[in-house]
Formats: structure tokens, sequence, C-alpha cells
């Protein structure tokens, strides 16, 4: 749900301005409402200090490693400079290192040569010149006609030098290269040297990590503070020659005592008033304990507006639902529970809720996996297995896993359908609801109807369904906008028929996929285990060995293929087919309380 949210005005002395504002920041309750996008200086160089933080708190994260480090740290500021230095220096080590790569597999067919010999030669009128050539092209005449020397053959290309006296005419048929710059000796110092500087770099970063991530988290909350502060500053209107201090903020209801509290004790002049429909209020959602794990989830599309239902407690169930549809393996479920379960007991508390979701989503998996008869690819419906002989009516085969995918398909949208009727009714007035009640109508109606008649517990009766269509019908082209003429209403209301029809009918074959996603996660994982037996066979002492690697690994890139499929989708039937047929809006922006961080 979202919570309810009051809109303030505070007017204070300007003397007394730090101190209202102090004492709100140590409450942390008030969202400042931002009138326009302002900045200062002040405020650019605080936004890009604390960008610096941020970026290097992420680079030493990744960075830390198990070890203590006792390293006394300079200031903090000085060691996000340092830091930086030391990135910049690496970066340009790794682009160096390339080049003495490239150099080195050039100049290793010359072998480890002199270059102080080379160019006491030249002094005395010497040149050593380098050649290369195919060795078909190579002629044995040049060792005889020249001063030549073969100095290595590498695949089909002969690498060879002559020394040439002053002026002497040399007439090789080969192609003349560059002589190398550098030894082959100095080369491999160059790389060495890079390695070690390299190294030393990272066990400064890793000694950073280990000792400074903590101070500088806290400096980073001070700048952001500082920021946030800074923020306020320029949404705060000034009267009566800046005498006078005027700031609006939202104050979620289940604070406001708390605030006016603190504002009487203070003697703080306000005015209070309920958010309107125009107000871009803060959204501030308040679930319960299993709704709650979801939320981040429907953060990656939006937050509800303000006047809107918060959908999250409605996809939660489904979500789950179709997540264990999609993987559908007892045994990878199991994999999640007891997985997520074991890395709870030293995960951070923030990651706590994400890896009770993970254990959430792994039950349901568990439940389809056994209402499809699957575990670790196994077969459960064809498995020779005594002890489920009694239990094999139980599960459900392919054909009834398809029909299974289109009833909770065609349930989620009438439900989507029924939740945009009562946001509606909560915005606009229970008339603007009459449309979609009208679709219901004819939904649920005619399915009702058409059900009955099946089993003939109704007689089959083209009048009741005529009743039930024709009044569904009257309410979707003479209510789909009400606040336009009839005329117009009924054209309106007629393409939103043409619309809707196709477009429930698409929405429902969408749901076909959580089949045919449970579906490849079976076939994948039966196909390794047939591989792993056929592997086990072949060999009397390795086939044991390599048919227990190989399940492990083959059983592991499924889970982790199928597991993001088994997301992305049931995440795009919420975000396409729920919250279309549910009329979410979205747009809202998060709540975002002044506080001490």
């Amino acid at each position: 749900m979202i919570i309810a949210m009051q809109k303030y005005s505070f007017l204070v002395f300007h003397k007394e301005y730090k101190d209202f504002l102090n004492n709100m920041q140590q409450l942390g309750v008030l969202h400042v409402v931002e009138k326009e996008k302002l900045e200062n200086d002040h405020l650019a160089k605080g936004q890009q200090l604390l960008k610096s933080y941020d970026q290097t708190l992420k680079f030493l994260e990744k960075r830390r490693t198990e070890e203590e480090s006792q390293a006394s740290v300079a200031h903090d500021l000085n060691l996000i400079e340092t830091i930086a230095a030391k990135q910049d220096e690496i970066s340009s080590l790794e682009q160096e290192l390339p080049s003495i790569q490239k150099e080195l597999v050039l100049t290793e067919p010359w072998g480890d040569f002199s270059l102080s010999i080379i160019n006491k030669l030249k002094s005395k009128n010497y040149y050593l010149r380098f050649f290369t050539c195919s060795k078909k092209k190579f002629k044995p005449t040049y060792l005889s006609d020249y001063n030549t020397e073969v100095v290595s053959e590498k695949g089909n290309v002969v690498y060879f030098v002559v020394v040439q006296k002053g002026n002497e005419s040399i007439d090789i048929d080969a192609e003349e290269v560059k002589p190398p710059a550098f030894t082959l000796a100095q080369l491999e110092k160059q790389k060495q040297e890079i390695a070690q500087k390299m190294e030393a770099i990272n066990k400064e970063f890793e000694a950073y990590a280990n000792s400074s991530i903590p101070q500088l988290e806290l400096e980073r909350e001070k700048i952001a503070a500082s920021v946030d502060y800074e923020k306020v500053f320029l949404n705060t209107a000034s009267e009566a020659q800046d005498k006078m201090k005027i700031l609006e903020a939202w104050v979620p209801e289940t604070n406001q005592k708390q605030v006016e509290a603190s504002l009487e004790e203070n003697n703080i002049l306000y005015i209070k008033e309920k958010a309107s429909n125009k107000d871009k209020v803060p959204i501030l959602l308040k679930n319960n304990r299993f709704s709650k794990l979801f939320e981040p989830i429907g953060k990656l599309f939006s937050l509800p507006a303000y006047a809107e239902m918060d959908l999250t407690v409605f996809f939660a169930p489904f979500f789950m639902m179709f997540f264990g549809f999609c993987l559908g393996d007892a045994g990878y479920g199991l994999v999640f529970v007891i997985g997520a379960g074991l890395y709870k007991l030293k995960a951070k508390k923030e990651l706590k809720p994400l890896l009770s979701l993970v254990q959430i989503l792994g039950v349901a998996t568990v439940i389809f996996g056994i209402v499809s008869g699957t575990f670790f690819g196994i077969n459960l419906i064809d498995a020779d297995v005594n002890f489920l002989a009694d239990y094999k009516s139980m599960f459900l085969n392919p054909d009834n896993m398809f029909n299974l995918a289109l009833i909770l398909g065609a349930f989620q949208i009438v439900f989507a359908m029924f939740i945009k009727a009562f946001n509606q009714i909560k915005q606009y007035g229970f008339t603007h609801s009459l449309a979609t009640f009208g679709w219901l109508i004819v939904i649920i109606g005619s399915g009702i109807f058409v059900a009955l008649s099946k089993y003939e517990i109704i007689e089959s009766n083209n009048i009741i369904l005529y009743s039930i269509l024709s009044l569904g019908g009257f309410l979707i082209i003479f209510f789909s906008d009400v606040e336009i003429s009839i005329p117009a209403r009924i054209g309106k209301g007629v393409w939103d028929i043409y619309s809707t029809v196709t477009g429930i009918f698409g929405d429902l074959l969408s749901y076909i996929r959580l089949f045919a996603l449970g579906l490849s996660s079976a076939i994948l994982g039966f196909v390794i285990n047939d591989i792993a037996i056929q592997i086990l066979g072949s060999s009397a002492i390795f086939g044991p060995v390599f048919f227990v690697v190989f399940l492990l690994l083959g059983h592991g890139l499924n889970i982790l293929i199928s597991s993001l499929g088994s997301f992305v989708h049931p995440m795009r039937l919420t975000f396409v087919e729920f919250y279309k047929n549910a009329g979410f809006q979205g747009g809202g922006k998060e709540y975002k309380p002044f506080k001490v961080k």
C-alpha cells in the first residue's frame, strides 16, 4: 500500500533556520519539495565529490580480501585522489604492456643480440641489415655471395642478417626489415618491471580496501548529508527582505505527530494540507513481510502514482507461481532454498531480503516441480519407482501443464481488470469504472454460461448469453469515456471493443511462455542425465568420476540459464500483461527523506 502524505509549509525566522533544518534532519522524515532544478558551485562540487567517493568505494569493494590490513590511512580526500592517480597509472601500464608484447613477438626470431656490438660495427663502416623471406625464395647463394647468417626459421619464414661493408652492393630478393629497437633481454626486463609495478599497485589497492572502506563510507555519508543540506537551502524561499524562510515538504501521515511535536516545541509556524491529484507526491510503500520482498521487482518498472493502488501485493503471488512454473524442477528449487538459506547465515543484513526472495521462488519451483513430476531432469511420471506408483495420477502431463498456463493467465487478466475497476472508482468515481465492469460481465458471464451449458447444469439458452453480452456491450460502448458526447462515446466504445478483444487474446497467448520455458528446462535436464548415463558406462574407472562432474556442470549451467528466463519472462508478464489490464500508470517518485545518513 501507499502511505498517505501531508504537505507542510514552514515559516521560519532566518536566524533560527539552521537550527530548524538541523532538527528536521535529525528527525529524518521530511521529503523536501523541489521547485525546480537549482544548482550552485558549492552543490556541484559536493555532487562531484560524492560521485568520486561512490566510484572509489565501488572499486575498492571488488578488491577487498579476507585479510585485515593495519595500514594507516591519510586524510580521506587525499586517499581518493591517491587511488584515482594509481588507477590512471595502472591503466597506463595496462596499455603499455600490449605494445611491449608485440615488440617481443617481432624481436624473438632475431634472438638476443647486442645493440652495442651493432653500433661498434657501424663505427668501423660495417652495417648489419635484417631480412625475411619465405623458405622457397631463400637462395643458398646468399650465404656464399654475401656475409650472410641465418638467425632462425619460424614456420615458412627465414630470418637472416647480412653484414654490409661500406657501400657494398647487395642484391637480395627479400624483405628488409627495420632492426629491433631493443634486445630481447631489454624487452623481457621491461615486461617484468611493468608486471611488478602492477602487482605492487594491486597490493596497495587491496590494503586500501581492507583498511579504508569503513572510513570512506563514513566520510561519504557526511558529504551526502552536506549535499542534501545544500539542496534544501536552494529550495527555500525567502520573504520579507530575507528575514523569513519558507520551506515546503512532504511528511508521511505515520510521522506527522512526531514532526508537529518538534515544531510546537520550537515555536515554528506551519500550514498543513492534504495531497491533491495535481501534486507530485513522493511514494512510500508499506507492505507485509511477503509482499515487501517483491518491491525491488516492481521498482524495476516504476513506482505507482500517488492516486493509484500499489500493485505489489497483487502481483507478488503470481510472480512467485510463474517463476516456479518456468523453472519447474523440484530439485532445482531445493538448490535455491538450501543454497540461499546457507548463504543467509553469513550474508550482510541488506542482502538477506533478497536471499529470502530467492528461497520463496525456490519453494514455488519445488511445488511446480512436484506438480509436473520433474526432479533434476528425471521424469517421475515415467520413472519406475515403487513408492511413486500411487501418486503418478496426481502429476500433470504436458497437455495439462499447457492448459494450466492458460488458466493462470486468464485468471490474472480478469483479476487485473477487477483491480482496474476499483482503481478507477478510487481515482475518478464509480461511473468511470462501468466500462471495465462491462468487460468483466462479458468475460466472466459468458465463461460461466459456457461452462454450465457444457456440463448440462443449465440448458443452453441463447437468450441468457445475448443478455449478458448486451449488458456488457452497453456499458462498454456508453461508458468508455464519460466526459465526451454520446456519439463520440459510441465511436470510442466500438473501437475499444475491437482493440480490447484482440489485446486480451494476445495477452492470454503470452502466458504459453510459462509452459514453454518449463518444458525446455525439463528437456535440458533430461538430456544432461541421458548424456551422463552414457559417460558412466564408457569406462569402469573414469566413468563414475566424469559422470558426477558432468552432472554437476550440466545441471549447474541449466539452473543458471533457466533461472534467468524464469525471472525475466514472469517480469514481462507482470509489467506488460498484468499492469496493462490493471490500468497501471506509474511514474511515481520515490520518497527520499532529508535525514542524517
